[in-house]
């Protein structure tokens, strides 16, 4: 039997592989709202430090972030078909829901993105919870949990950054940490997750 009746996944980084498309797309996004831009050279240091350690360090204006936000959402539509999914994702989500695992996902993007960027593997989400802010994931988990009926303690988050386990932390629900995403392992370490996956696989094999 599964661990978990219920595993909530971040898209971006966890089941996305978007950080290229980042990349290319956030000095743009920055030379337009005046925070600073990132060098190749930054990447590695900034992959180190938490969101919002990130965040402080870019300079970025807080009264301009779900301006950002928006912004970001429209480019990431316009690209969502060339930013492919981490190989093995839609393996590990049918392995789940054959197991009777209630699958979620809760992001910062769109609805439409996250569908989007899926493919036919949204047929196996049951909830989605989208348009997060930044900080904003905590309130998202809890809709779902409440949605679904599922106790918090029967439930998993799923992601690659500080934030994420600091919004399951606040929820009250576990936190799995993947080490193939945005934030460095060492860095997530700061969230406590309660596993640390280290491939795609090991996630349907460990909840």
């Amino acid at each position: 039997m599964p661990k978990y009746k219920l595993a909530i996944f971040d898209l971006d980084g966890t089941l996305s592989d978007s950080l290229p498309w980042f990349r290319r797309v956030v000095n743009s996004i920055a030379d337009k709202h005046g925070f600073k831009r990132i060098e190749d050279q930054d990447v590695e240091m900034l992959r180190g430090k938490s969101s919002r350690e990130i965040i402080r360090y870019l300079q970025v204006p807080i009264r301009r972030m779900p301006a950002i936000a928006r912004d970001m959402r429209r480019l990431k539509s316009e690209s969502i078909h060339a930013i492919p999914l981490f190989a093995g994702v839609d393996v590990m989500l049918g392995e789940l829901s054959q197991l009777g695992v209630t699958l979620a996902v809760v992001s910062s993007d769109a609805e439409s993105n996250v569908r989007n960027a899926l493919g036919k593997n949204a047929d196996l989400i049951s909830q989605f919870a989208c348009g997060a802010s930044l900080f904003g994931k905590a309130v998202k988990y809890k809709a779902v949990l409440k949605r679904t009926g599922i106790a918090a303690a029967d439930a998993i988050c799923i992601g690659d950054e500080v934030r994420d386990g600091e919004a399951a932390r606040q929820a009250g629900i576990d936190f799995g940490a993947v080490s193939w995403g945005l934030a460095k392992t060492e860095a997530l370490r700061q969230a406590s997750p309660v596993l640390l996956f280290d491939s795609v696989a090991a996630i349907s094999r460990l909840i």
